[in-house]
Formats: structure tokens, sequence, C-alpha cells
């Protein structure tokens, strides 16, 4: 199977709904906002190619600092894991690795999605902690939607 069609297979493949509810309950418990974004074709530093991602999709201009982005580049069989200041301050940079652990597990055994969720899921827990829903008012900075470029 040529990498082209390896990488349609992982995007039609994705449960797209499960990861949306996973982000869904990731901020529904705090001030945080999470973001799922999937790369087409094939990078040579993922981590420079996130913190690109992460300015594109404005997640640096978050309220408290509280953005989290999941970014995948199946093409280079690559992801990332990382935060704004204000979550990163508080989590530092074993977090990150272990949130992108988490979801390399899955992804080794194939299961994307499910590794997907399993990150979302950690990043939840942590903007729960640092970052608590205090009061009913919070507005939705960033869409939910997985998204991809």
């Amino acid at each position: 199977m040529a990498e082209s069609e390896k990488t349609k297979t992982f995007f039609d493949g994705l449960d797209r709904p499960a990861i949306v509810e996973a982000i869904g309950r990731a901020e529904v418990k705090s001030f945080g906002e999470v973001r799922v974004h999937l790369h087409h074709g094939a990078v040579k530093d993922v981590r420079a190619e996130a913190e690109k991602a992460f300015r594109r999709l404005g997640m640096d201009k978050t309220i408290r600092g509280s953005g989290c982005l999941i970014f995948i580049v199946p093409d280079s069989r690559a992801f990332a894991v990382i935060g704004g200041s204000g979550i990163h301050e508080k989590v530092g940079d074993a977090f990150w690795a272990e949130a992108r652990d988490a979801a390399g597990a899955l992804f080794a055994e194939g299961k994307f999605s499910e590794g997907i969720v399993a990150a979302v899921d950690r990043l939840g827990d942590a903007l729960a902690l640092f970052f608590p829903k205090t009061g009913p008012r919070d507005t939705n900075e960033l869409p939910d939607e997985v998204s991809e470029d």
C-alpha cells in the first residue's frame, strides 16, 4: 500500500465522534482548550511543525495559556503533544512526554482513535487540576472538531 493510501486509511479510520466527545469531556471540567490536528504530508521536525500549527490554530491566544494540542503526521509516523505557557508552567516537560507515550502505546497496537482519546483524557485531567471550572460561565474559545491541513 502506498504511503498516501496508508495516510488516507488512517484519516478515514479515525473515530472522529469519539475524539470530539473526549475533547468535550476534557473541556467541560476546566478552563482549558484541547485540539487534535492531523497534518497531510511528511515533516522533518514534528515538534517545530506542531508549534507552528499551535500558533496558526490560535491556540497561543487562549485566555489562560491553557491550550493543548495533539499534532499527528501519519506520513512521518510522528506526533507531538504540546501546550500553552499557562499549562506548561504547571506540568513541565515530563507531562507532555507522558501524554505522548499514553497515545503512542496504543498507536503501536494500531489503535489510533483510542490513543488520541487516551491523550485527550490525560490532558483533560491536568487541565481540570490546574484550571478547574469554578462556575458555569466559560467560553469555548476554540472549535472541538478534529482539524486537518
